[in-house]
């Protein structure tokens, strides 16, 4: 019923606490102070001896208790909201700088909606707790023990005693329900954190879903998520309606009992009419408090199971505080039989041994799964090392404090994010005391200040994430902020990919410029970007296959030859078929202007340069000459499947396509 951690946890709420019951407890007696009265002024009514004269200070001192009681009760909501306060800002601080101790690597122990979820939905339901439930637990025994000492005082010590026996039947149902509300409670905010973590990444991934029509799956999903707890919230209301009703029966029930008890005393002539009147009038108030703890305990042990959770994240075994500081200047990397499994099963690198000298370029590529992305993770202390060592200079990377580290280390992913607010804010990240002329100079280097001058400057706001950029525009401004941060070692992993061609050169033109001064480490799944590196390591299934200079790699044949031939031929064909189809475009252009295709008038259905190669959208072009009697060129135009580009090229110089209008046929 009460968690003495919660409270231990902000000693500063106490008083507030204390206030909110102390208040309460005085709204009980002047509200005793004005039923008194009230029943007083009934019995001289009764009799015959109320006058007006008599009755004006009844009234009187009833409007006072009625102003003081108003003002009483206010005071005891603003300590409410007091205590209420004090807390959620103290978990939402313990919680945040819980996350600064954990660094980078609290991914490894708790995911983002979890963390969002329990800081602001899990904080918002200790309020109801700690300005609601925890006054009330201690009023609730307080009043009626001062409504019993009242009772005895009017004369009813046999009333007074057996409605404060009564009293705790509602605990007790209490007591009994909280076994059962703590399990069903703790399904609920699993499955609540569940199906919140479902919506922010589908939320987050709703273009990635609309583009492979994968939004339907998802959604139904998201539906049988829903359902579940949808499920587990009715059991948690019928639970708390269920119990309501049996401590609705105890409350009103003893309350009618106390009337009864009351009523009997008078007719039996042990009570007067005014003390009658006064048990009768307050034999509720014996059980009301109990009874708003019951309808504030449900909301608490919601509170409680939130609780939970965030003492569970909050006691979570935190990196020991490193002492050791990053080379100012950078050093040399030296990893050691470095292993690491993201899941403790599969392995992602098996014994990796590498050697990254001081200021220079070194390249790591591979397949896509190889562990390349992992071994950034790992010198930026995202993840930790599962056994081996990292080495920078003579210290232990690990022994390093992330703060130290983070001066030492940039690193530049593939979406590196970018803050609301204006471009001046997010290059200010980088180094906060920049004036505006180091800005433009390096947005110059970055060919983005001509773009910004178009706009408003150093003050174009940016939308979330800067989506109102294009993906060149947003990777240029992140390495903009990146050189401005000036470390002695840069990590690009695959900062490149996914980004026009003209933005993909000026970031490794600008990589090669910082060769020598800076320690690079460029990740990257194209080859021809590590070309120029000092050295390459290839990685392979999670282990380095070979490594060396381009040119040594391509001489011994191995892993790394085999996927340069293979991406070369790629781009080679790429190249072609844009060639061959300017080409066609070309010999099409040529055959329009003759103004003769034959009798059918257009280019078959069969014709096409390979696969790819079409000119449909060359569209109408009726009105360059005469086609035949269709005037045009469908856009089932093709250049011919099993025709060779030579073969086409000879029949396109004839200007003329015979009787049949195919060239497919014509260029077997």
């Amino acid at each position: 019923m009460f968690d003495k951690r919660l409270t231990a946890l902000c000693p500063e709420s106490k008083k507030y606490i204390a206030g909110n019951i102390i208040l309460q407890w005085i709204e009980l007696c002047l509200n005793a102070v004005m039923i008194g009265m009230i029943a007083v002024s009934a019995e001289r009514l009764y009799r015959g001896e109320l006058t007006p004269q008599s009755a004006a200070p009844a009234i009187i001192v009833i409007a006072i208790t009625i102003v003081i009681r108003f003002f009483v009760a206010r005071y005891a909501v603003r300590m409410s909201y007091l205590a209420s306060r004090t807390v959620k800002r103290k978990l939402r601080d313990l919680i945040y700088k819980k996350l600064l101790r954990l660094g980078m690597s609290y991914r490894e122990k708790a995911t983002t909606a979890e963390i969002v979820q329990e800081s602001v939905e899990g904080v918002d339901q200790l309020e109801s707790y700690f300005g609601q439930y925890v006054p009330q637990f201690f009023y609730a025994f307080i009043a009626p023990v001062t409504l019993f000492i009242l009772f005895t005082a009017a004369g009813s010590l046999q009333t007074g005693l057996i409605l404060l026996l009564c009293v705790p039947l509602i605990p007790g149902t209490i007591m009994m329900v909280q076994k059962i509300a703590k399990k069903i409670l703790a399904k609920y905010w699993d499955q609540y954190t569940k199906l919140g973590s479902t919506f922010l990444e589908n939320l987050q991934g709703m273009t990635t879903l609309k583009i492979y029509q994968a939004d339907g799956y998802k959604h139904e999903q998201m539906n049988k998520e829903s359902e579940h707890f949808r499920v587990v919230t009715m059991k948690v209301l019928t639970m708390q309606l269920n119990s309501i009703i049996i401590m609705d029966l105890l409350a009103y029930g003893g309350a009618a009992f106390g009337i009864v008890l009351a009523t009997h005393s008078f007719v039996a002539g042990k009570l007067e009419l005014a003390p009658c009147l006064f048990m009768i009038l307050l034999s509720a108030d014996f059980f009301l408090p109990m009874r708003r703890l019951g309808s504030y305990f449900h909301v608490a042990m919601n509170g409680m199971a939130a609780s939970d959770r965030i003492f569970k994240f909050l006691e979570l075994e935190e990196p020991e505080e490193k002492t050791a500081e990053f080379p100012q200047n950078g050093g040399n990397f030296l990893l050691k039989s470095v292993s690491f499994s993201y899941d403790g099963e599969r392995g992602v690198l098996h014994r990796i041994n590498m050697q990254i000298p001081k200021n220079s370029f070194t390249g790591i590529v591979g397949e896509s799964g190889s562990g390349k992305s992992t071994i950034a993770s790992l010198l930026t202390g995202r993840s930790t090392v599962e056994s081996g060592t990292i080495m920078i200079g003579p210290d232990h990377l690990s022994e390093c404090s992330e703060e130290s580290r983070m001066r030492g280390i940039t690193y530049i992913g593939s979406s590196s994010y970018l803050f609301k607010g204006t471009v001046r804010d997010n290059l200010l990240m980088g180094d906060p005391e920049a004036d505006d002329d180091k800005l433009w100079k390096v947005l110059a280097e970055c060919r983005l200040d001509e773009f910004l001058k178009g706009a408003d400057g150093l003050d174009t706001q940016l939308t979330e994430n800067a989506q109102n950029l294009s993906g060149g525009q947003r990777q240029r401004l992140a390495l903009a902020r990146a050189l401005l941060h000036d470390s002695p070692v840069y990590i690009f992993d695959e900062a490149t990919s996914n980004i026009d061609v003209e933005s993909e050169e000026i970031i490794l033109n600008r990589i090669r410029q910082m060769k020598g001064s800076k320690t690079i480490i460029l990740i990257s799944h194209r080859l021809v970007n590590t070309k120029e590196a000092d050295r390459i390591f290839v990685m392979d299934n999670g282990k380095v296959a070979e490594s060396g200079t381009h040119r040594e790699l391509m001489k011994w044949g191995g892993t790394y030859s085999v996927l340069w031939r293979t991406q070369q031929k790629l781009e080679r064909l790429g190249r072609d078929e844009d060639s061959g189809e300017e080409w066609l475009t070309g010999e099409i252009e040529k055959i329009a202007a003759t103004g003769d295709l034959g009798s059918t008038g257009r280019i078959g259905n069969t014709a096409r340069v390979g696969n790819t190669s079409r000119v449909g959208s060359t569209g109408s072009i009726g009105n360059t000459g005469r086609v035949g009697s269709t005037g045009s060129i469908g856009n089932t135009g093709r250049v011919g499947n099993t025709g060779s580009i030579g073969d086409t090229r000879r029949v396109g110089s004839t200007g003329s396509i015979g009787s049949t209008g195919r060239i497919g046929k014509e260029g077997e």
